[in-house]
């Protein structure tokens, strides 16, 4: 593809702005934009107006059918299509499609997780139309984003409470504006750019893994020789077939609107990365969910797998996606930029302010906001940012609050050109702020970048909670101010009183040392919630339910089935897991390991005919081990099968997670280690499964 094209490319499949001005009236596009911009509600005619133009322009992009595409809580899209075909009485067919198809859809809402708050029986719900999200097409499909929510009304989707805390946030921003004396900002709205982590291997060695297949990630496996141990792959020559991947992917994404920007290789063989440029979040949302996807698919052409687990293989890196998030206002200020003098920038201290306020003190409600069985594995394993909940501001930022709870002056300190010392190359400014890679939640220069996100996850549960609780720091601020008699003095020592109680969340140094996990919980009272069933029941907690129910982002209902579903997903996924570990091992790695012990034994046995010696130390040594190693598979398989069994008498889903986490996921662990060594010894010509090693440099 020649780069003239890419502006003529970029879109194409989008019904954006670009299409709406176009082929709309100008009555109707005004209006539409005014829905869009400013949450106006929907004029039906609009709607019915937008979509015939919708339609026509779908039919010229080739599109046959539409639909109404969601997020349910299953944590991919759904959709179910209907064509735009419509009887004709000569019996032919015309194409048809209406405002009220594009306002409201009706799929079956029993069919999918809702906590409780939907019985078997009671199957309707609702997908109605998110006009802020542009429709696209995808495989000859108009997709049209939607909300989806239950007969009674209640979310059975991301996209509804995402949705709300952006309005909880630009409400209580606004306030806040206003007192700054900006009037002529009319919404403030977060953006995210969310960093994509990724694996690709040859679909030849995927098909031979019921594990990935069935799971996401290898249960079984031994480390390879060499890992990333070099640091040889981050940043390295892309591969010519990784390339060319890449390319194809690019195309794909800018066809559909999604400003792919960056990538690149990761630390890990095999392991890639891939970043857009920020959008509106929920935007942003929508998009991540689609690229995902695409991934896959294209993938899929070169003969490849895109693993998105943030774990498929134990003991080299794993997969996060860094939610970069900021505030900004319609008029294109960001909130969250210090400017050149961030010691008398009053306005943006008080953004960073309610940051660092709302991630103290719901710590709780951000690590679970980015929980599951898969992350677990990733959190605090010295390639990922640890459980811990701390903020990285950097030296300059940290010595601007600690001269405002002192008050001191802070004389500032000039921008440090660095020189390089060779003629040719050129002198720069360096960053106010180092990156701190170790840090949950970092700010970096003008936004703040919450790392704790795994790979798979939908960026909507991180953001939602980062709304609400930002929201409300915002809230606590603009009650004070509005009803203070002196608004510097009261601004001052809110600020300083900011800093000096929640001064413990903020942390500049390594969250990989053992002292900070130390000194985060015994000295400072952090919050360290190692795994799901540790951290998830606190959705529950009265202050997490009162925030979030405060600022209409969830209802009582809504938050009690979700804590419900993720902690289900969380059994069913390690359920799958141990089920499949237990299928390997019985009908092939015992089989396997049984049957080069017996091919060893033959060997000694031809020894001894030839030479009439017992004298074979390497073939008897593998087989004594062998047999040890098979007992022990055996025996451990059978446990793993027994705590299964026993998740049937807890008393509920919180009791069930609790009981995996202190008995299955050990006895998992256990089993693997036998089956891992007995693959160190066994034949690779025997052995059933493609090796680390085969799948992580497969790819060339």
């Amino acid at each position: 593809m020649e780069t003239h094209s890419v502006p003529e490319l970029f879109g194409s499949l989008v019904f954006d702005d670009r299409q709406m001005r176009s082929r709309l009236s100008s009555k109707v596009y005004a209006s539409l934009r005014k829905t869009i911009d400013e949450g106006s509600k929907l004029d039906p005619k609009v709607a019915e107006s937008v979509a015939q133009a919708m339609k026509e322009w779908a039919l010229e992009k080739g599109a046959t059918h539409f639909t109404h595409w969601f997020q349910p809580l299953t944590g991919i899209t759904a959709e179910k299509h209907d064509s735009f075909i419509s009887p004709s009485p000569d019996g032919s067919v015309i194409m048809e499609f209406s405002g009220k198809e594009l306002i409201q859809g009706e799929p079956d809402a029993s069919s999918f997780p809702s906590g409780g708050l939907r019985a078997t029986f009671e199957a309707r719900g609702y997908t109605a139309w998110d006009p802020t999200s542009y429709a696209f097409i995808k495989d000859k499909t108009l997709c049209i984003p939607t909300a989806f929510c239950s007969y009674g009304g209640e979310a059975l989707d991301k996209k509804t409470p995402l949705l709300r805390s952006m309005e909880a946030l630009n409400k209580q921003a606004l306030r806040i504006l206003r007192l700054f004396g900006n009037t002529t900002a009319k919404n403030v709205k977060t953006s995210v750019g969310p960093e994509q982590e990724y694996f690709l291997i040859t679909k030849e060695m995927y098909d031979q893994r019921p594990d990935l297949k069935y799971t996401g990630r290898t249960l079984y496996g031994s480390r390879p020789p060499k890992g990333q141990e070099m640091d040889d792959h981050y940043f390295g020559v892309i591969k010519p077939r990784v390339q060319a991947f890449m390319n194809d992917l690019n195309e794909e994404l800018w066809k559909l609107g999604i400003l792919a920007k960056t990538e690149h290789n990761e630390v890990a063989p095999a392991q890639h990365e891939l970043a857009p440029i920020y959008s509106t979040t929920n935007i942003a949302t929508d998009q991540n969910q689609l690229m995902m996807e695409i991934m896959q698919k294209v993938a899929s052409r070169h003969g490849l797998v895109c693993l998105l687990h943030e774990k498929p293989f134990a003991g080299v890196n794993g997969s996060g996606k860094h939610n970069n998030w900021s505030m900004a206002t319609d008029t294109g200020i960001n909130l969250l930029s210090p400017g050149d003098t961030p010691y008398e920038n009053a306005q943006f201290l008080l953004f960073l302010c309610a940051v660092i306020k709302a991630v103290d003190d719901y710590q709780d409600l951000l690590r679970l906001s980015v929980a599951t069985a898969g992350n677990d594995h990733r959190l605090g394993a010295n390639e990922a940012p640890p459980a811990i909940i701390s903020v990285f501001l950097g030296d300059e930022l940290s010595a601007i609050l600690d001269a405002i709870e002192e008050d001191k002056p802070y004389s500032g300190t000039e921008k440090k050109i660095m020189k390089l010392g060779v003629d040719v190359l050129p002198a720069f400014p360096r960053d106010n702020t180092d990156r701190n890679r170790t840090s949950p939640f970092a700010f970096t220069g003008n936004k703040f970048e919450f790392r704790s996100l795994g790979s798979s996850n939908s960026i909507a549960c991180a953001n939602i909670m980062l709304n609400t609780v930002v929201a409300e720091s915002l809230k606590i601020y603009a009650d004070r101010l509005e009803g203070a008699e002196d608004f510097e003095k009261t601004l001052h020592e809110m600020i300083k009183k900011t800093i000096k109680d929640h001064k413990r969340i903020l942390f500049n140094g390594n969250g990989y040392d053992d002292a900070w996990v130390k000194e985060a919980t015994e000295v400072r009272g952090l919050c360290n919630y190692r795994t799901t069933p540790d951290c998830m029941p606190h959705i529950l907690d009265e202050k997490n339910v009162k925030v979030l129910t405060g600022h209409g982002v969830f209802t009582e209902k809504e938050i009690e089935s979700r804590c419900d579903i993720m902690l289900e997903n969380y059994c069913k996924q390690v359920r799958i897991e141990a089920n499949t570990m237990i299928d390997m091992a019985y009908r092939q790695v015992l089989p396997a390991v049984t049957a080069y012990a017996d091919k060893l034994s033959e060997t000694v046995a031809a020894k001894k005919a030839v030479t009439g010696s017992l004298a074979c130390s390497y073939e008897t040594t593998v087989i004594s081990r062998l047999s040890v190693l098979a007992d022990q598979i055996y025996e451990r398989t059978g446990a793993v099968e027994k705590a299964i069994i026993t998740l049937a008498d807890a008393a509920d889903v919180i009791a069930e997670s609790a009981a995996i986490r202190d008995d299955l996921l050990p006895k998992m662990g256990e089993l693997r280690a036998a089956v891992d060594e007995a693959e160190t010894l066994v034949s690779s010509k025997e052995w059933p499964y493609p090796s680390y090693g085969d799948m992580l440099f497969s790819v060339r």
